[in-house]
């Protein structure tokens, strides 16, 4: 049951959405720091493939913004990051309420039988 496409798709998903924190945190405390450029999560696509192909497991790429850069070098913007971190909260909460109902459903299940 934990092995089947959905419930590892919902791990990938997880793990995107974890990464994708990380690197808005980092975004924000680096937000002064000059040459820095923001980090940028990817996971939807490679997980689409994934679930398409019938195995869940995706895994999430790292990649650096290529967006203008201010004149000390560093690309980083509060608005867009807030947006984002925003964003993954809300995916995060829908994942994580996702795997609470196949874990219910898994319980009901071992309880009536």
């Amino acid at each position: 049951m934990f092995d089947s496409v959905s419930a590892v798709a919902l791990r990938s998903a997880l793990d995107g959405l974890a990464a994708r924190q990380r690197a808005t945190a980092d975004n924000i405390a680096n937000i002064n720091t000059p040459h820095y450029l923001a980090a940028r999560v990817d996971f939807e696509d490679a997980l689409r493939s994934a679930v398409s192909s019938g195995s869940g497991s995706a895994a999430a790429t790292l990649s650096r913004s290529v967006a203008p850069t201010r004149e000390d070098g560093n690309n980083v913007n509060l608005d867009a990051e807030t947006l984002s971190n925003i964003d993954t909260q809300l995916r995060y909460q829908l994942m994580t309420q996702a795997m609470d109902g196949k874990l219910t459903s898994i319980t009901t299940a071992l309880r009536t039988s």
